[in-house]
């Protein structure tokens, strides 16, 4: 995997947002390696972007990216998040947020985030 990854996730309520933001910027995403969870990367892949999917983030997904990070393979994670809903995998999203933390790996958890950082980073000024 030479290209850099981009891991996206989102919960239930924040998937439409998560798919909204790509096709803003699709031309920008299809540069890099995409890795998702399993139905969010399932709706992007549907819109014809290359998308590794993994397991769903109740199954898996989110310790799957956080093991990814942990090895390198993850340089960025997009994660909308629903700070309001209660989620039986939250560990594993503690976990996932804390090795993005350990390793330096930039986390944009919202819309107004995100942006923020793609035009920073297509600006030059991010990783």
């Amino acid at each position: 995997m030479g290209r850099t990854c981009i891991a996206l996730i989102a919960h239930d309520g924040k998937k439409q947002d998560l798919v909204d933001f790509v096709l803003r910027h699709r031309v920008w995403f299809e540069q890099f390696h995409l890795m998702a969870t399993g139905t969010t990367g399932g709706r992007l892949a549907a819109l014809g972007l290359q998308v590794e999917r993994l397991a769903s983030g109740p199954l898996g997904g989110d310790a799957q990216i956080a093991a990814r990070i942990t090895e390198g393979m993850v340089h960025a994670v997009v994660f909308f998040r629903d700070p309001m809903g209660m989620h039986p995998h939250e560990p594993d999203i503690h976990m996932l947020l804390r090795q993005c933390d350990v390793h330096g790996v930039p986390l944009a958890t919202n819309v107004a985030s995100a942006e923020a950082w793609v035009r920073g980073w297509a600006g030059g000024t991010a990783v």
